[in-house]
């Protein structure tokens, strides 16, 4: 069991989850979680006990200085934290972690315990994976709900994949089991650049937070990091023909895909976001 730091109720709060390993290509949905801890100023009030769950020759404790220049061992685990973002007028419970290594099932009993225990009224994961996707255009972030309202609010699917899943997927089924809301976002990481970080598709996560939580996120340098991500993998593609024409066959199978989109809804939704930022920046 998960002991929780005495802490005041929280409004209606939403879980935001995230954890390293198999559901998390070039570390962009912890990336994202990080980001949040980091500009919603949140406060760590649990942690999971690792001893159960992490296997310590797979997910090596690591050894440093702590604050106060002592030496600390920082075991690998899960944390809890909450958080009042100033836009909202709901709480925030932000889940960071890594992905078990055992005893999954009593891992998900006890993060969901403490989500009800937090008084968490939806839960939120999110999940990265390697795909044919060019570095040069917009990330693609897919999105699944449990719930009928989410997914016609939200336009997303319903939960439909079938086969190896990780823990972000168990997390939602158990949610499905417990009649808690669930919505789950995978962003699409370019193969052929997957070492961490992307912050390019962090960002891309951060905009479906955004449509989901209906506010602004404050972005810190995620923009300039992009960009300068994107000019990176531009001038390493550039090196090399192959890479560079391999780039260019993506690009194209990309834009024709994407013809249906370049009017309607998904040029308001960006409008929308932009003209909300202006007014929230003013």
């Amino acid at each position: 069991m998960i002991e929780i730091e005495e802490t005041r109720d929280l409004v209606d709060p939403v879980v935001i989850a995230a954890f390293e390993g198999w559901n998390d290509a070039a570390d962009a949905a912890s990336g994202t979680v990080d980001h949040l801890m980091d500009v919603w100023h949140a406060r760590v009030v649990a942690e999971i006990d690792p001893e159960d769950f992490y296997d310590y020759q797979v997910n090596r404790p690591v050894t440093g200085t702590d604050e106060n220049g002592f030496r600390a061992i920082t075991w690998p685990t899960t944390q809890v934290a909450v958080c009042s973002p100033p836009d909202l007028d709901r709480d925030i419970i932000l889940v960071r972690g890594i992905e078990p290594n055992m005893r999954w099932k009593q891992f998900v009993s006890e993060i969901l315990e403490c989500v009800d225990d937090l008084g968490g009224q939806l839960v939120v994961t999110l999940g990265a994976l390697l795909a044919d996707a060019p570095h040069t255009r917009p990330i693609p972030v897919s999105g699944t709900a449990t719930e009928p309202d989410l997914v016609d609010r939200l336009k997303l699917d319903s939960p439909s994949y079938e086969g190896p899943t990780g823990i972000v997927g168990v997390i939602q089924e158990a949610c499905v089991q417990s009649d808690i809301p669930a919505v789950s976002y995978w962003a699409a990481v370019p193969h052929y650049v997957a070492a961490p970080p992307c912050p390019k598709a962090t960002l891309a996560i951060i905009n479906k937070l955004e449509d989901l939580l209906q506010c602004s996120i404050p972005l810190g340098d995620l923009p300039e990091d992009s960009r300068a991500w994107e000019r990176g993998v531009n001038d390493l593609a550039e090196e090399d023909e192959d890479v560079s024409d391999y780039v260019r066959s993506l690009e194209e199978a990309r834009d024709t895909a994407d013809l249906p989109e370049a009017s309607g809804d998904a040029i308001a939704r960006e409008f929308e976001r932009y003209l909300k930022r202006r007014t929230d920046d003013s």
